[in-house]
């Protein structure tokens, strides 16, 4: 899908400018950190990390809770999808979603943590993405510990998905 073709899909779902604005950030941030791993002879999908990026909220346009990006799985999958584009948006939240805690979120019981790469970045791009640009992780691993709390496990996925992009990608600069 083109994002002109998913800015379209988000709006006749209610979207608002903020959410499209967002969603293009990442898509941005993103492809940018897929290209550069491409043209290091990386074997990743441009086309599947694009359409995961530029769709991987959509499931705000129903709920802004921890189940949006299970809500826009479930869209993307009656609207006929691929799975790989369902995973990458059901899989972005935080730094992924543990079994034992998606219910504790109104989740069905099962992993919600990235498993692809294209899956890593699209989850990693989301947490840098700010209304206005980018943000650098650690104000981005300080948010979310003043929010969960500083031994929540999310935050010690979001450390470890943090070491393996910098470890694929060592000089990333993005601002």
């Amino acid at each position: 899908m083109s994002i002109k073709g998913a800015i379209k899909l988000i709006k006749e779902l209610g979207g608002s400018r903020g959410l499209i604005s967002h969603m293009v950030t990442v898509y941005g941030i993103a492809t940018y950190m897929g290209s550069r791993l491409y043209a290091k002879g990386m074997p990743i999908d441009l086309d599947l990390l694009g359409e995961g990026a530029i769709l991987h909220d959509i499931g705000r346009t129903k709920t802004h809770s921890a189940a949006h990006g299970y809500v826009g799985a479930q869209i993307l999958r009656e609207k006929g999808f691929r799975e790989e584009v369902a995973l990458i948006v059901e899989r972005h939240v935080g730094g992924g979603i543990g079994e034992e805690e998606a219910p504790l979120l109104g989740l069905p019981r099962k992993n919600y943590i990235p498993q692809s790469l294209e899956e890593k970045i699209v989850c990693y791009a989301d947490k840098l993405a700010s209304i206005d640009g980018v943000k650098p992780f650690p104000e981005v691993l300080q948010e979310y510990k003043e929010l969960l709390g500083p031994r929540h496990p999310a935050i010690k996925r979001l450390k470890a998905l943090h070491r393996e992009i910098k470890s694929l990608l060592p000089d990333l600069r993005l601002r």
